[in-house]
């Protein structure tokens, strides 16, 4: 009758991971079937137990980092986090110490503020987003390669 407390830990596990989808508790329902699988071969308790520890860090140390690139692959980033590194004109001058600024990067014209302090950025120029602080983007101006 033991075994089949492996088998209800094991479902209890599935629903979980199930619920959350966060690749959490797959590992120890592995841990557990094959906890159980023990169980029905006869072997005791503690040997039960130190299966169900092993198999469960197997798992997790060794197939939770590609279960997780593998499943992760093709994420996108958000429309905030896609615009770092893009660039975008300044629409209206950026002054930092007056507190403006707008540009506009894919149609769309956002608030934005310079990396820099003391930068003034005028209208037409052309920036690269840093990155985001709340509905702000922060730029630079960007710099134009010179050729060789």
């Amino acid at each position: 009758m033991q075994p089949i407390y492996w088998l209800f830990l094991m479902v209890i596990l599935l629903v979980v991971e199930i619920l959350t989808l966060g690749l959490t508790t797959i590992w120890f329902a592995g841990g557990a079937l094959a906890a159980f699988v023990v169980g029905v071969l006869g072997l005791g308790l503690p040997i039960q137990l130190g299966v169900f520890v092993a198999v469960s860090a197997i798992l997790l140390v060794f197939t939770r980092p590609l279960a997780t690139r593998y499943l992760n692959r093709n994420t996108q980033k958000t429309n905030v986090e896609s615009l770092e590194g893009q660039t975008a004109v300044v629409t209206e001058t950026i002054n930092n110490r007056l507190a403006q600024g707008m540009v506009q990067v894919n149609g769309v014209a956002w608030s934005a503020r310079s990396s820099e302090d003391d930068a003034i950025l005028k209208s037409g120029t052309l920036v690269r987003i840093e990155g985001v602080q709340g509905v702000k983007l922060i730029v630079s101006e960007q710099k134009e390669e010179t050729e060789k």
